[in-house]
């Protein structure tokens, strides 16, 4: 019977130690599924930008195979421009002037649809980052440092000057003021 007594007694110590063993095994557990959670989260933002950067790169390729492209149709949109300009009034009425118009107004549309833009130049005040100056006129006409002639038509693609304009610029001996009110 005293035995019995002893096991009853011992049976609650044992109990605690079993169950306060169980309670950091428990915690044990609590922190490495925390740790494995913080890791797998790491990991998962780790992909999301390694799949951002492939997306940005992929793109920034492409961007560049397409304006390597355009550069290159840049000379016969040149082309159009000058036969167009040099056409004699008298053939505009024949039918395969009227498809040439249209050729080249197909070709505009698929550059502006690539993102691409003339830049704006005649009677604008000279910009390094848009012009390139190819003559400096002596004129009275104008005033000092605006563009008064387009030998070249520049283009932008998206945000970035893809090609300057060619210009003539005003180079005023008067004295007129520049625009933005420097002499």
């Amino acid at each position: 019977m005293q035995e019995t007594e002893t096991r009853q007694q011992a049976a609650p110590a044992d109990a605690a130690v079993e169950l306060e063993a169980l309670r950091t095994e428990l915690e044990a557990a609590r922190q490495e599924a925390g740790e494995l959670r913080a890791a797998w989260q790491r990991s998962a933002a780790d992909f999301q930008n390694y799949r951002r950067r492939s997306e940005q790169e992929r793109e920034a390729t492409l961007g560049l195979a397409s304006e390597s492209l355009i550069r290159k149709l840049l000379t016969v949109v040149d082309d159009f421009d000058r036969a167009l300009e040099a056409m004699p009034a008298a053939p505009e009425q024949a039918g395969w002037v009227e498809g040439v118009w249209l050729v080249e107004r197909k070709l505009r549309a698929l550059l502006e649809s690539e993102g691409l833009t003339p830049i704006e130049s005649l009677g604008k005040p000279f910009d390094p980052r848009e012009h390139e100056a190819v003559v400096h006129q002596d004129t009275d006409e104008a005033p000092d440092g605006t563009v008064i002639a387009e030998l070249q038509r520049g283009y932008r693609l998206r945000d970035r000057v893809l090609r300057p304009a060619l210009v003539a610029v005003a180079n005023n001996a008067g004295g007129q003021e520049r625009p933005g009110g420097e002499h």
